[in-house]
């Protein structure tokens, strides 16, 4: 959806045919993430994982709030800067419990598949090991790219710590159906 260091926020528009991507507007007026020092737009390509959304009445035990309604969000890491509606396919590599407006908002880490760095990075703390900060960067932002707007700072579960891609006792795909209702 949205190609890192842009500022466009764009969002899958789930209730139209085809689901097209389009800049979010709030209030009549486009929407944009706003820079906030040392960053510069998104510091990531940002998108969605298809089929996949964060069910508003269900309360997630970890964050102790509700899905925001949306489809789960990816941040994928990897080297190349991507293009506005290009499809990737990721390893996913953690999850960050972001709780955004009092509302659960799961972001994926994850790498293009095709990234020089994809063999070597497998979870959170290879991402440490060959991205030195890209982790403690990415909590940043994610706790103050509302701020600008007069928004108070975001909060997050398991002390803003990210999580390895799946608990080791269960599958993804009954991570899954755990977490997230999957639209299939």
């Amino acid at each position: 959806e949205v190609p890192r260091w842009t500022n466009a926020k764009m969002e899958i528009s789930v209730n139209e045919p085809l689901n097209p991507i389009k800049q979010d507007v709030k209030k009549g007026k486009l929407r944009y993430v706003n820079n906030c020092f040392p960053y510069c737009g998104y510091l990531w390509n940002y998108g969605a994982l298809p089929r996949t959304w964060e069910d508003p009445n269900h309360l997630d035990p970890n964050t102790n709030a509700k899905g925001d309604n949306d489809p789960l969000d990816v941040c994928e890491i990897g080297s190349k800067i991507g293009v506005r509606g290009e499809i990737k396919q990721v390893k996913v590599l953690g999850t960050l419990a972001l709780i955004d407006e009092g509302e659960t908002d799961w972001k994926i880490l994850g790498i293009d598949i095709t990234d020089p760095l994809a063999d070597k990075i497998n979870d959170i703390e290879d991402i440490e090991r060959e991205m030195p900060g890209m982790i403690q960067h990415t909590v940043n932002w994610f706790r103050i790219y509302k701020m600008p707007t007069g928004k108070p700072p975001n909060q997050f579960a398991f002390d803003a710590k990210p999580k390895n891609k799946v608990p080791r006792k269960c599958s993804y795909k009954e991570h899954v159906e755990l977490q997230f209702k999957d639209l299939s």
